[in-house]
């Protein structure tokens, strides 16, 4: 009976710790759940805020999508208006290019019925027209420049002086190719009736408004550079190299 009841008491204890280490998992158990209970409403709460961001990211993002477009839809009405302007502006210069032009040749026609080529068009062009194709800067430029010798008359219409050159330019209304001899004849007279130019070669220069083809030509076979209006712009020599190269 002792040995039983020994038995009995240490069961008994064995139960009693039992229960008591039972009971202090159950509560450990309990505050884990609780904890873990916690936790998942404080990720439901998160998710939740982190829902309502997205929702907030979302509208935003709307909104920046249709702002864009809106900007877009600008931005091409910006070129289109852009578009127009340059097409307007591209018609405006060519308008005022017409119009300069046009007021360019009556001015030309004007001063030849007025007899002024030489001091209107011509006298002007000598220094950027002698600078261009002969770099030469000319020292002296002067118009209607007339001589008298043993009652001979010998007049040259535009004449200008470099340092080792003299040019001798003759204007004519309506150029003709008697002109070309003529000019020919006077620039062999030239140093008789301007002999301070005697150590200077002398250069004639054919000059008018506008010249016929076949005028051109048969003043480049006789080495005689021509000056024209061209494009009713500048006065420019418009045979220098054929004249040059022979």
């Amino acid at each position: 009976m002792h040995a039983v009841k020994e038995k009995v008491d240490r069961l008994e204890s064995i139960l009693g710790e039992f229960i008591i280490h039972t009971d202090v998992s159950l509560s450990r158990l309990e505050r884990e759940v609780e904890k873990l209970q916690d936790e998942m409403k404080d990720f439901k709460d998160e998710m939740r805020v982190f829902k309502d961001e997205m929702k907030d990211f979302k509208d935003e993002m709307r909104v920046f999508k249709d702002e864009m477009k809106d900007f877009k839809d600008e931005m091409k009405d910006f070129k289109d208006e852009m578009r127009d302007f340059k097409d307007e502006m591209s018609d405006f210069k060519r308008n005022i290019e017409a119009d300069r032009k046009e007021i360019n040749k009556q001015w030309a026609y004007l001063a030849k019925k007025m007899g002024t080529l030489d001091e209107d068009l011509v006298a002007p062009a000598v220094r950027p027209v002698l600078t261009k194709y002969f770099d030469c800067e000319p020292l002296s430029r002067s118009i209607r420049n007339l001589r008298r010798i043993d009652g001979d008359t010998f007049e040259i219409d535009v004449l200008a002086s470099c340092k080792d050159r003299v040019f001798m330019i003759e204007v004519k209304s309506s150029p003709k190719t008697d002109h070309v001899e003529e000019i020919l004849e006077k620039a062999t007279l030239f140093k008789r009736f301007f002999p301070e130019y005697e150590n200077k070669e002398v250069i004639p220069i054919f000059a008018g408004i506008i010249f016929p083809e076949n005028v051109v030509k048969y003043a480049t076979r006789k080495d005689l550079y021509v000056m024209e209006y061209k494009e009713w712009e500048y006065m420019d020599i418009i045979n220098f190299e054929e004249v040059k190269s022979k």
